[in-house]
This record gives structure tokens, C-alpha cells and sequence, in this order.
């Protein structure tokens, strides 16, 4: 298999246009066609379904989406450990995140990306909300849907599972809560509700639709802190839940949502060298990570 057919493959499915493709590789969209299609032969699957909303994956291309992006995140880790390379690369990265990703995994972790650049400059905005890649409020953010619109490369960063936490004195204080029904009875803590800034952040509507929290704030944080003193029972992100001490995961069957972050970066960024250095940290450091956004480290 021809890496660079790899390389206009991720092009094709990041953009999902051939034109915005082949501005992105500075190849023409003909000749980005003709190697797709090679690339299909070779695997002998179909890669894509044409739209008219663009180049869809289909679920062949999903699984090698996913192979190609490792391939990919290995290459600039690579890249990225040349520490001549890293010493020239001066410059700021402003990084849109939400708070609680953007705090509880970005943060404790970039030491390993600003020791080996020095000269990088990073402001790490991370808060309840987005600024707009599109506007070129940030250089890159990690966002918690695929954008639908805008000059963006796009792709998934990782899944991440969320779950329902509580402590032990709070569940031997409160009533028994051996299926979602039961959350009926118990001291909710979740979201302000015209406060939620996204869609996928309206967890306990998917749990059950009669579900309302009784405390309420926009910060996954402070929420976090709510339900460790006790106070109350709420859905956090596993990365969160199962790394603050005294708090235990209940019915993780019953209750066990999957949400997912996605990377975008203004197409007219990428191969600016501190912008995909950075990309490549991220992804390598989102797949080292992957057992605790899944939950499962």
C-alpha cells in the first residue's frame, strides 16, 4: 500500500471535497481521484459514497480511517522527537478546549510537549464553550462535534465514555439505586440548562427524559467537586470520575454514554511546523490515553 495514496485519502475523507482536498495537497482533484480509486482496487472495498453533500465515508473507509490516522500520529511523533527540528519552531498556539478535557487530560500532560519546544508559546483556552476555528479564534480546538461548515480539517480525536458517580457516603445515605428508574428518587447534579453550550453535553435527557438536576452548574468541574462532597449523584466523563478519589462508578450498564472530541484546525495552518507538531502531540497523546477516556485504564 502507497503511503501517499494514504495521505490523499485522509485529505479527502477530512474535507470530504476533492477541490477542498486538492487545495489542501496542492494536487489536482483529478489526479487526488485517480489515486483514491487505485487505493480502493487495492483494497478491493469501496472507501467512499458520493453525495451531494460530498465523499462520505462508507464503513470500510471508517476502519481504515482509523489505521490511517495511527499511521499518521506515529509519523509525527517521529517527526517531533527531532530535537534540532523542535529547537528551531518559535511561535504561539492558541488551543481551544473544553474544561474539562482542556484541564483534566490536556493540561496535566503538556510539560512533554513544551519541554521539547521551548519556543512555543501556548495559550490553552479552556472553558465552558468554544472559541471559533473558523474565525480564527484558535488555532486548533478539540470540539465536541464534527463542524458542518468552514475552511477546517477535521477528525476524530478520540471517544471517551461518561458514567454515572457518586460517593459511598452518599449512597448509604440515599435510597437504593439499582436501575435508572431509580435516579427518580436521588439529588441530581448536572448542567444549568440554558447554559449547556452544545447538545452532547444534555446527558441525563439520554439516561432518562424525567431526569432534572437539582444542583446545577456550568462548569464539569465544579460539578465534579459537587458530586465528590457528597451532595448529590451525577454523570462525568470517566477521565474525571475515576480519577478523583472516593468517588465510585454506579450501574456502569445501565448507565454508560459515549461522546467523542474532535481536532480542527484551520486548513490554511496545517504545515505550518509548530501547528503539526503540536497535531501530532495531541493525537499521540489522546491514543496513549485512549483506556482512560474510554474508562477502562
Amino acid at each position: 500500500m502507497n503511503w501517499d495514496d494514504l495521505r490523499l485519502f485522509l485529505a479527502v475523507a477530512r474535507t470530504e471535497r476533492l477541490s477542498a482536498a486538492a487545495a489542501m495537497t496542492r494536487m489536482d482533484a483529478t489526479t487526488i481521484s485517480r489515486r483514491i480509486k487505485r487505493l480502493e482496487q487495492a483494497l478491493e472495498q469501496r472507501l467512499f459514497e458520493h453525495t451531494p453533500a460530498g465523499h462520505v465515508l462508507t464503513d470500510h473507509g471508517t476502519r481504515l480511517l482509523e489505521q490511517a490516522e495511527r499511521m499518521e500520529a506515529a509519523a509525527l511523533g517521529v517527526q517531533r522527537s527531532g530535537s534540532a527540528a523542535g529547537a528551531q519552531m518559535a511561535g504561539t498556539i492558541r488551543l481551544s478546549a473544553s474544561e474539562g478535557f482542556g484541564s483534566r487530560v490536556i493540561a496535566p500532560h503538556l510539560r512533554s510537549f513544551t519541554a521539547d519546544h521551548p519556543r512555543i508559546e501556548i495559550d490553552l483556552v479552556a472553558s465552558s464553550g468554544f472559541l471559533n476555528p473558523s474565525r480564527r479564534e484558535a488555532d486548533i480546538a478539540v470540539m465536541l462535534a464534527r463542524p458542518k461548515t468552514g475552511p477546517l480539517i477535521t477528525r476524530k480525536l478520540t471517544d471517551y465514555h461518561l458514567g454515572l458517580y457518586a460517593t459511598a457516603a452518599y449512597l448509604d445515605g440515599a435510597p437504593p439505586l439499582k436501575a435508572k428508574g431509580d435516579l427518580l428518587r436521588h439529588v441530581l447534579v448536572g448542567y444549568v440548562p440554558d447554559q449547556i453550550y452544545a447538545p452532547e453535553l444534555r446527558y441525563l435527557a439520554e439516561v432518562d427524559a424525567r431526569l432534572e438536576p437539582a444542583i446545577r452548574s456550568s462548569s464539569i468541574n465544579a460539578q465534579a467537586e459537587i458530586i465528590a462532597s457528597g451532595a448529590g449523584c451525577g454523570i462525568l466523563p470517566c477521565f474525571i470520575g475515576d480519577a478523583m478519589p472516593g468517588l465510585v462508578r454506579v450501574l456502569p450498564e445501565a448507565v454508560d454514554i459515549q461522546r467523542s472530541f474532535w481536532l480542527v484546525v484551520p486548513r490554511d495552518l496545517r504545515g505550518i511546523a509548530r501547528i503539526d507538531q503540536f497535531v501530532g502531540w495531541l493525537v499521540a497523546t489522546s491514543e496513549r490515553l485512549r483506556p482512560v477516556m474510554l474508562g477502562t485504564g
